[in-house]
């Protein structure tokens, strides 16, 4: 396992290329609205990243993805490829999930929308605990502890709310690559005594379900769903850790984290 600690002109780059990312999920907010096609909101998505932030869609064409941004909707649990057929409705809940690669550096993330007036209470209280479980684990970060108190943090509370964390996915470093060392699990689980560094750069982003945490791929070998087809809700920020603490590099205007 190579984790790479990045220099301070690196977290300069990173953090320009995360408030990129930050940007486009404010600049999208205004159109995720009943009746917008996902396909839609991808083409302006796209030309914000290429043309007026002069960077690159991270996952455009990574690994054979074929859009600019992921877009999951309702039990869509991520990697939700956007589609001219696939409608907004009121009632939905929709994540979003942006990386720019700018400057050969990468940022990283992502955040539940509501769309319409009618999204069912439970369905607002997943949204809200996704979000919750991760500033709680953001809060706890800094220099020395052992990384596997970011997934029981997120266990602990989204499991206290009768939620369940999807197993299958994860965090991951960042930085000059887009997926680096070290996995971020969001569930306890054994972390290979890796203990957090000043200079350590990776995202957090739980996803959880209503229901049973147990995910399937479709056919399109990207969209995971959940199986039980309940809704599920995912939060991601690109976090740095500090001499004395971290700093949320993709945090957004108005944002606060601490509570």
């Amino acid at each position: 396992m190579k984790i790479f600690i990045k220099n301070s002109k690196e977290i300069k780059k990173i953090y320009t290329s995360c408030q990129l990312a930050a940007k486009v999920l404010e600049m999208i907010k205004t159109y995720i609205i009943p009746g917008i096609s996902t396909e839609e909101i991808n083409n302006i998505c796209h030309n914000y990243i290429t043309k007026t932030q002069k960077a690159k869609s991270a996952t455009l064409g990574y690994k054979g993805f074929p859009k600019s941004v992921c877009i999951s909707i309702n039990d869509v649990v991520c990697h939700g490829i956007p589609s001219k057929k696939e409608i907004l409705k009121n009632g939905d809940i929709v994540n979003i999930d942006v990386t720019v690669l700018y400057n050969n550096y990468y940022g990283d993330t992502s955040k539940m929308f509501l769309v319409g007036n009618n999204v069912s209470k439970i369905s607002k209280l997943l949204c809200l605990t996704a979000k919750k479980s991760l500033y709680k684990a953001i809060n706890i970060l800094k220099p020395g502890i052992r990384l596997y108190k970011i997934g029981q943090i997120i266990q602990k509370y989204v499991e206290s709310k009768k939620f369940s964390v999807v197993k299958n996915y994860c965090g991951h470093g960042i930085g000059k690559n887009f997926h680096e060392d070290p996995q971020i699990l969001h569930y306890k689980s054994y972390d290979y005594g890796i203990i957090l560094r000043p200079g350590m750069v990776f995202t957090i982003e739980p996803m959880i379900n209503i229901g049973n945490h147990d995910v399937y791929l479709t056919n399109d070998n990207w969209t995971v769903k959940t199986i039980d087809k309940t809704n599920s809700a995912q939060y991601e920020h690109t976090v740095l850790i500090t001499d004395i603490g971290s700093k949320v590099l993709t945090i957004r205007k108005k944002e606060k984290i601490y509570f």
